[in-house]
């Protein structure tokens, strides 16, 4: 809707926000504020504050769960491999060395039982932790069979 209204950004002016006389600094708009609520409310959305732990939880937690699919899928021979697709071709934060390896930072079990609590709440499948991800909380290692 914004698009159609040209609403594009700096270089109109508004978009999320207003930029004023060109400002590179944006200011809030009340009237795409009002839309946003009135587009929550005609489709019964319920708006609530989102922390960024569940934000982390909703994103990252499933892109490592589909790294695990990969893995059993043979897809990717180590979850280093994956790990190097996303820090070099989509700029994952290179300090975090990757999806796979930070996954073993943030705790495989913790982000299994994160997953789980994802699917029971929305029935999601791509919140249902893969076998290997659990198998990897498990034993700490990606490769079945072997434990760390």
């Amino acid at each position: 809707m914004l698009c159609e209204q040209w609403s594009n950004g700096q270089k109109t002016g508004r978009g999320w926000y207003r930029y004023e006389s060109g400002a590179r600094e944006p200011a809030p708009d009340t009237e795409v504020e009002a839309l946003i609520r009135a587009k929550a409310a005609e489709h019964g959305v319920a708006r609530r504050d989102i922390g960024a732990d569940e934000i982390i939880e909703r994103t990252l937690y499933p892109l490592i769960n589909e790294g695990a699919k990969i893995l059993e899928e043979g897809i990717a021979a180590r979850a280093s491999d994956i790990d190097v697709v996303w820090v070099n071709g989509y700029g994952f934060p290179i300090g975090k060395g990757g999806p796979m390896f930070w996954a073993g930072l943030e705790g495989a079990g913790k982000i299994v039982e994160r997953l789980e609590h994802w699917h029971e709440r929305t029935g999601r499948t791509i919140f249902q932790p893969a076998p290997l991800l659990r198998r990897f909380a498990e034993t700490g290692s990606w490769k079945p069979g072997v434990s760390a």
